[in-house]
């Protein structure tokens, strides 16, 4: 009986979303007892020998008393993480003869390994499964603690094991027991978290909390309806940040395809999840947040998404927007129009997902009060400074958001009058989700869903187009200079949006006429 016999285990490498096969081979050979893993590992996967060692021993399982060769292949290919340790161990053991080799390089493997033979979870197990499946794999096998995660992945049979042993013995019995868990999908309207027991309860955020600024609301179910980028220009106090915060309450659940997709950036923390993300994300960074932070970078082979990246099909709040360093800032420019955002390093070239909705809050000058009518909170700013502060906000950025909306202080407090109560998110809701329906099926057989999305020669050159008797103000603006071409359509798509949500089948001039007020910096 030959020793150099080598065996094989499938397992995948994430590079941000994407996932790559990987091989585990194993074999060994006529050399003192020892193990060397190849194939470009880094600290962590290096260090996985000490750990597949100690826990082939607890469990009582020892690998051969030769040398075991480990190879990663491809072998180009930087890797990461602990989370191959289940394939190394398990084609260790293969190639050791203390189990059958069969079906191993057919089944992707995913697990971190603890001293005691236990299975952990590794970072992005969700994105992983994913990847997997997109591979061509038919079944994966993960800790116990992450079975029902990765069942959220449909298409893709799920074995999960508690420890190395219930792994051999699985292979052991030939594949025949299956530790498959329900593949049931929960629909929590809430955000995945991890639950903290005896924390409170929190209420969740309604738009009828807003007081003294209904055209503001309006606007914000115009930028809901059609997944508009959104700014907002007031004092403090306004309710700048309240409206934001808002925006995600009236936005529609995420379809089946964008929660896989949100989860899938969700997993790439270290919390397990036990339901897909059905609300569109939030991300509110600081302003003192570092570029990597908004973007993403990388080293290596390790991506870390930036918040731009984790509120894919959600909403991305730059409250203080002019104090963001201005390059951070305009790097939004490029997602905002691809939908993408693209990692360039020495080693490493990815792209992440950045669907998202932008919504930049600014006061209007350092001390925030000019232009407010109450004498009592003048604004002291000189002319310089103030158009230098409007000005960290560039003009090709300005240009790429649809609503501009300037906010008062509210001045008074309006009693609670049952007759008139103020709309409820649930309301608004139902509002943007018939307009997005009346959208999808006049986009039906299209590559969008929304109208943010509609290229300007579609609306222009297609049966779409408007007459020129309804879009004259458009090409008056045009003409004199006050609108750029990618704000003409910009202008289109907002009208439509304000069409859907009054039930025209057309926008009419007065639609139009309210997208280029609100285009150009509507008082609220």
């Amino acid at each position: 009986m030959t020793d150099d016999i080598v065996c094989r285990a499938a397992a995948v490498a994430l590079t941000g979303l994407d996932g790559t096969a990987v091989t585990v081979e194993a074999a060994v050979s006529q050399q003192l007892p020892g193990m060397t893993i190849i194939g470009l590992p880094d600290t962590a996967l290096a260090e996985a020998k000490l750990r597949v060692r100690t826990a082939t021993t607890q469990a009582g399982i020892q690998l051969s008393n030769r040398f075991v060769t480990v190879n990663l292949s491809p072998a180009a290919l930087p890797k990461h993480g602990a989370g191959f340790d289940l394939a190394i161990a398990l084609a260790a053991l293969a190639a050791s003869r203390r189990m059958p080799a069969a079906h191993l390089a057919d089944t992707v493997h995913l697990g971190e390994l603890g001293l005691g033979g236990e299975l952990r979870r590794p970072a992005g197990l969700l994105s992983a499964t994913v990847a997997a499946r997109r591979l061509g794999f038919r079944r994966i096998m993960v800790p116990a603690e992450c079975g029902d995660e990765a069942a959220l992945v449909p298409g893709i049979e799920v074995v999960a094991v508690a420890t190395l042993t219930e792994a051999v013995e699985w292979y052991r019995q030939g594949c025949q027991v299956t530790r498959t868990p329900s593949p049931a999908v929960h629909t929590s309207n809430r955000p995945v978290s991890a639950a903290v027991e005896g924390t409170p309860k929190q209420q969740p955020d309604d738009v009828s909390e807003i007081v003294g600024q209904p055209d503001a609301v309006e606007t914000l179910v115009i930028a809901a309806a059609g997944r508009h980028h959104l700014s907002l220009l007031g004092p403090p106090g306004a309710g700048k940040t309240m409206l934001a915060m808002r925006l995600p309450t009236v936005l529609p659940e995420l379809t089946d395809s964008e929660a896989l997709e949100a989860s899938s950036i969700a997993s790439l923390g270290g919390t397990a999840l036990t339901e897909l993300v059905r609300r569109p994300p939030f991300e509110n960074p600081h302003h003192t947040a570092s570029p990597v932070a908004i973007i993403g970078g990388g080293m290596g082979n390790v991506v870390r998404p930036g918040a731009v990246t984790r509120a894919h099909h959600g909403v991305l709040l730059m409250d203080e927007a002019p104090e963001f360093p201005r390059a951070v800032l305009d790097a939004l420019r490029q997602p905002l129009e691809s939908g993408t955002i693209e990692i360039h390093r020495a080693q490493l070239r990815t792209a992440l997902p950045a669907r998202v909705q932008l919504v930049l809050a600014a006061n209007p000058c350092p001390c925030g009060n000019a232009g407010s009518p109450d004498t009592a909170l003048e604004c002291h700013c000189p002319p310089s400074v103030r158009v230098r502060y409007q000005q960290r906000i560039s003009g090709p950025l300005a240009d790429r958001i649809d609503l501009h909306l300037t906010l008062p202080r509210v001045s008074r407090v309006a009693r609670s009058d049952p007759e008139h109560a103020a709309p409820t998110s649930a309301e608004l809701r139902a509002r943007v989700v018939r307009a997005r329906e009346r959208a999808g099926e006049r986009l039906r057989g299209t590559p969008w869903r929304v109208n943010a999305e509609v290229p300007g020669r579609w609306l222009r050159n297609s049966e779409q187009r408007l007459p020129r008797s309804d879009t004259a103000i458009l090409d008056r603006a045009l003409a004199r200079g006050g609108l750029t071409l990618r704000g003409y359509d910009r202008v289109l798509r907002v009208a439509w949006s304000i069409a859907d949500l009054a039930g025209h089948e057309r926008p009419r001039r007065d639609d139009i006429a309210q997208a280029l007020l609100l285009r150009n910096g509507a008082e609220s």
